[in-house]
């Protein structure tokens, strides 16, 4: 996996501009803040992207991934000023769950989520890299 920036842009904080990756695709579908068993434990904002972010690790394990593997995240939430005043805290979580890995990232405000009590869903690209031919 090649992280890419541009010369002479600026670095972004927390994502990055591009990523060109080799290996198998994983596609993981929007995770909302809910547990295994889609019952929802917290209407906090940050509890419930943690949550989101632990489901993400979950399937990504499910494709024989890991966080490192991703190359592409989006994030769908509803309250864009709650998102931005909650940066540290939301930060905070995403390193505790993902680690220090900032692949490319979009974040989009939106008016509603299709689960009424979802304040967040995050959707991931990966890319696994393959084995070494033995």
């Amino acid at each position: 996996m090649k992280l890419l920036q541009p010369p002479g842009w600026a670095a972004p904080k927390g994502y990055s501009n591009g990523v060109a990756a080799r290996g198998t695709f994983v596609a993981i579908g929007g995770q909302i803040g809910w547990n295994a068993q889609q019952a929802f434990e917290s209407d906090d904002f940050v509890a419930q992207a943690a949550q989101a972010l632990r489901n993400v690790v979950t399937v990504l394990a499910a494709a024989q991934a890991r966080p490192a593997d991703i190359v592409r995240m989006t994030w769908y939430v509803v309250d864009k000023r709650e998102y931005l005043a909650r940066l540290p805290e939301l930060g905070q979580a995403y390193r505790a769950i993902i680690g220090r890995h900032f692949p490319a990232m979009t974040a989009v405000e939106v008016r509603a989520l299709m689960e009424d009590r979802a304040k967040v869903e995050i959707e991931v690209t990966a890319v696994r890299a393959e084995a070494p031919p033995k």
